[in-house]
């Protein structure tokens, strides 16, 4: 990293950074993945049935998905660092409100509200990547920001799983909200990366839907939020429906995270070894392999190897799409990677709804088969599209 970006990231060099801002990313997941393995806990202590309570899910993902694309906006104004802060320290204050909430009614606000502000740090961490770092060495920070994502997910299933059933599914709640505020502190080390004169929320928009790339990336993405983001949320509630205990449930769905970080380790090492369009097509033949696992067996040898491989999938395809969006307009950055996030985590947000209502009368092979079905056009058009992308 030369002086220059030295300069750009308060003092640190690059490594430090990026280390700093995949703590965002690993308590935007932890925050993110936690209700998996505390539907059920919920659902008993606040005397509701699983399918309200399962809306938690699906509102926090659409408020995730949505307020992507302002905090975008928002960040091109602000700038990316303090936006990164003003989002934590309002994820810290609703995950307060969420340790307290009396109700069901309360708690899905505060879980909306949460998901809406967490919803600044993944993008914001990429685009600040993209602003300081060259797209020739940009895959391994983003896969670093990727990974811990991953551990933030791993950390959240098992241990807020644990800590719901032995304490209480409050305090896994107020955990988040004390990293969080803790974050926000902590990334006041970081300065602003230098910039071009950013264009106005409507021209950025502009660029991105006039670039046949970028809109291939983005349809892609809401596919993959679905498949790679969205069923995995009921893999916890799948193991307990089969007789599995919420430890043992987030336990093996913990799989998931761990085989992301250390697929993402291979990924690093296979950068500029394997084309992205082959990274993306290994990582589609995992996912495929991993419903195909749910859906034979929705026991804990079955869902473990649907977590491990589908962790697999996760590492090898979304850190190249991520890597891509970060490319396809790079005037525009901010723009294209928030609609890339809003339209990941809408598609999440599709996915628990699908999810719920099939749950609700105890389809959980049908859902791993819609998945399936999802996953195949997936791997195949992000393939083709990778292949005959050029960098610009």
């Amino acid at each position: 990293m030369d002086a220059t970006a030295t300069r750009r990231a308060g003092g640190l060099d690059e490594r430090a950074a990026v280390r700093l801002l995949s703590i965002g990313t690993f308590t935007s997941s932890f925050d993110r993945f936690m209700v998996a393995s505390l539907l059920v806990l919920i659902a008993r202590d606040l005397d509701e049935p699983l399918e309200a309570v399962a809306r938690i899910a699906t509102l926090y993902f659409l408020a995730y998905g949505v307020m992507q694309l302002a905090w975008g906006v928002l960040s091109d104004r602000l700038g990316r660092v303090r936006t990164m802060r003003v989002a934590l320290t309002i994820a810290g204050l609703t995950g307060v409100l969420s340790a307290a909430a009396p109700n069901l009614d309360v708690l899905l606000v505060s879980r909306t509200l949460a998901g809406a502000a967490f919803a600044a740090a993944v993008p914001t961490a990429m685009v600040y990547v993209g602003d300081t770092v060259p797209i020739e060495r940009r895959q391994a920070p983003l896969a670093d920001l990727m990974t811990g994502g991953a551990v933030g997910m791993a950390v959240s299933t098992l241990g807020a799983a644990a800590v719901g059933e032995y304490l209480h599914w409050r305090v896994a709640m107020a955990s988040t909200a004390v990293i969080a505020l803790l974050l926000a502190y902590r990334l006041r080390r970081l300065q602003e990366p230098e910039h071009a004169e950013r264009p106005r929320p409507g021209a950025a928009l502009l660029h991105v839907l006039r670039e046949r790339w970028a809109l291939l990336v983005l349809a892609l993405a809401f596919v993959e939020g679905m498949v790679v983001l969205g069923y995995i949320t009921f893999f916890p509630t799948t193991l307990q429906h089969t007789g599995s205990s919420a430890t043992i449930a987030g336990a093996v769905t913990t799989a998931f995270g761990i085989s992301t970080i250390l697929f993402a380790w291979l990924v690093k090492r296979l950068d500029g070894r394997l084309s992205p369009a082959r990274l993306i097509a290994v990582g589609a033949v995992c996912a495929v392999a991993a419903f195909a696992s749910a859906i034979v067996d929705q026991g804990v040898a079955g869902m473990l190897g649907a977590s491990l491989l589908l962790g697999a999938g996760r590492a090898f395809m979304h850190s190249s799409l991520q890597t891509w969006v970060t490319d396809v307009v790079p005037q525009a950055r901010a723009m294209a990677v928030s609609l890339f996030g809003t339209l990941l985590f809408s598609g999440t947000s599709a996915a628990a709804a699908v999810g719920g209502v099939l749950i609700a009368t105890d389809s959980y092979q049908l859902m791993y088969v819609v998945a399936l079905a999802s996953t195949v056009p997936l791997g195949l058009v992000a393939t083709w599209g990778r292949s005959r992308y050029t960098h610009r």
